[in-house]
């Protein structure tokens, strides 16, 4: 029986995981929110963990009352999130929460030696050389989650040693593909998180509108899979099926293909190298009637530009270019910037912090400081 320790057991990835959990031999160990207690106290008592933790700490006094009569351990802040990642007995980490609060839990399993189930793509954007060096010393597995890598790393299980000659990483291009930067310049908060494919939490869904997300998962994949950028090329492919591709030496091109639903990346990210029965449902290509693929517009879309020359220096672009874009969608999630105001912010940040080409993790968090004060300023 695997034990699973779940960061970020409340959100969209989270609630997910524990949707599959009866489909995998599996026991959870941590549970982690950032304060939806409601849901957490939920999965606690019928879950059973060891530990839970509230990164928000007036969230975990709540919760430690509400668990009083159970003797399971409740924890609080960043503190609570790593003993969760390396303290709980997991032998696997679902690094489920969203931004640069993954990285240091994620380093911290990695150190005790947890494979990493990884849908934290900021982990990876911000200090990839790090993590992986990190992973690769440990003899750490990381298995990604996200429905793009997952593909990529399903596509290469049968490489045989062979190497890629290209990634083939697909977008769906978002709720606003196909419109200028003048049309998107007025776009509301409720028109960009209307997402025509998947179901996510709200930041990722705004980066999916601005293609962010996209860039942040061309630098998470160059790491992954040690690839150079420019060996990277996004794809727009509405209907969200061909999940991503490889490109091998030969020509050959291999793709995984499915309907959008995130638990088969979860379950597969659990249960590697074996398959088991998920509970989704099946893909029938005659029904489909068609795929379509398009170049990205990247003068409409200027976030992948940034991302590109970010994931071109490495060093510490990646940490300036994820702090300034979170720090950029909370502004405009709060109401306080446009919708293309978004990648302004990011490019000011990415021009006006120095560059350090070999950062270390201290120099990480500095540039991330950094470039959330730039944005906020």
């Amino acid at each position: 029986m695997k034990k699973i320790a779940i960061l970020g057991s409340t959100g969209s990835i989270g609630t997910q995981t524990v949707d599959i959990l009866p489909s995998i031999d599996a026991e959870v160990v941590a549970l982690t929110t950032n304060k939806r207690i409601d849901l957490l106290e939920e999965q606690a008592r019928a879950l059973h963990p060891k530990m839970v933790c509230a990164f928000d700490e007036e969230a975990a006094r709540t919760l430690k009352i509400r668990l009083a009569d159970t003797d399971i351990r409740v924890l609080a802040g960043m503190d609570g999130l790593t003993a969760c990642a390396a303290e709980s007995g997991a032998d696997i980490v679902v690094t489920a929460v969203v931004g640069m609060v993954g990285l240091l839990p994620t380093l911290a399993a990695i150190d005790a030696g947890k494979d990493i189930a990884l849908a934290n793509k900021e982990t990876l954007v911000c200090a990839g050389e790090l993590v992986m060096r990190a992973a690769r010393e440990k003899g750490v597995k990381i298995l990604p989650v996200d429905s793009e890598h997952s593909a990529i790393f399903q596509c290469v299980q049968g490489a045989q040693g062979n190497r890629l000659s290209k990634i083939l990483l697909t977008a769906s291009g978002g709720p606003f593909f196909g419109k200028t930067a003048a049309e998107m310049r007025d776009v509301t908060r409720e028109q960009a998180l209307a997402h025509p494919n998947w179901n996510m939490g709200a930041k990722i869904t705004i980066d999916s509108a601005t293609m962010m997300n996209k860039g942040l998962e061309l630098i998470e994949a160059m790491w992954l899979y040690d690839m150079e950028p420019e060996d990277i090329e996004i794809v727009i492919h509405r209907e969200s099926i061909l999940h991503s591709a490889v490109e091998f030496e030969d020509g050959a091109v291999i793709a995984q293909l499915g309907l959008p639903d995130m638990r088969l990346p979860i379950q597969y990210a659990l249960t590697w190298p074996m398959r088991v029965p998920c509970k989704v449902p099946r893909m029938h290509l005659s029904e489909l009637a068609k795929l379509t693929f398009f170049a990205p517009d990247e003068q409409a879309f200027p976030a992948l530009r940034l991302a590109r020359h970010a994931a071109k220096l490495k060093g510490d672009r990646g940490a300036v270019l994820n702090g300034a874009n979170e720090a950029a969608v909370g502004l405009f999630l709060a109401g306080r910037i446009g919708f293309t105001e978004i990648a302004g912010r990011v490019a000011q940040a990415l021009d006006e912090i120095p560059y350090h080409a070999s950062a270390s993790l201290e120099d990480v968090l500095a540039a991330d400081r950094a470039a959330r004060e730039i944005v906020r300023a």
